[in-house]
């Protein structure tokens, strides 16, 4: 066989696999749902969603402040909430924590904030000496220190982060690091701002 017809058989099974990976991303509820994933243009920092058809219920999540106090999702109904759970250790949620807190600078208020929440063994302290090494102070400090959030969001990997309604419903979610402060990125938040519904 060939060096060309080896390098055709290769691409073929990449494309396969690749495929394969997305067919067996699984949703909230464990079910495959490819509608609430999305595709980002990295090189642009264009966020490319695929709302999900109806808004997803999503399940209860209990984490910490950074006052160390009990809260929950159901804390934030009534307003829209980027949730972006990440962690410390993770390269590439280190990477856009500046872009998500230059969005909560620009978009957070009554109606949105930006939930960042840790998903650290060590805790509020150590999230505390990351804000204050990157400087960040528009975000709140939430931690899941049992990382609970990472099984019951279904999570491949993080950073995830969904886009969540005023009923704590997931509207969209998109795995991986995203220039969350891009102009682009930011109108089409306040377009999903607009439209997102509540019952």
């Amino acid at each position: 066989m060939t060096r060309v017809a080896l390098a055709g058989v290769g691409l073929v099974v990449l494309a396969l696999a690749v495929v394969g990976v997305i067919r067996g991303l699984p949703s909230a509820g464990g079910d495959v749902d490819r509608s609430s994933i999305s595709s980002l243009a990295a090189k642009s920092g264009v966020l490319r969603v695929t709302p999900a058809a109806t808004p997803r219920p999503l399940p209860e999540l209990r984490f910490v402040d950074g006052a160390g106090a009990a809260r929950s999702l159901a804390d934030f109904r009534g307003r829209v909430i980027l949730l972006n759970v990440w962690a410390t250790w993770c390269v590439p949620c280190r990477k856009e924590m500046p872009a998500l807190d230059r969005l909560q600078q620009t978009l957070g208020g009554p109606g949105f904030e930006v939930v960042a929440l840790s998903i650290d063994r060590g805790g509020v302290f150590v999230v505390k000496d990351f804000y204050a090494e990157l400087d960040l102070r528009a975000l709140q400090i939430y931690v899941d220190a049992g990382g609970e959030a990472l099984t019951k969001l279904g999570a491949v990997g993080i950073p995830l982060t969904l886009l969540v309604d005023r009923d704590g419903r997931e509207l969209w979610r998109v795995v991986g690091p995203v220039e969350w402060d891009g102009a682009e990125v930011v109108d089409r938040l306040r377009r999903d701002l607009v439209a997102a519904p509540s019952s």
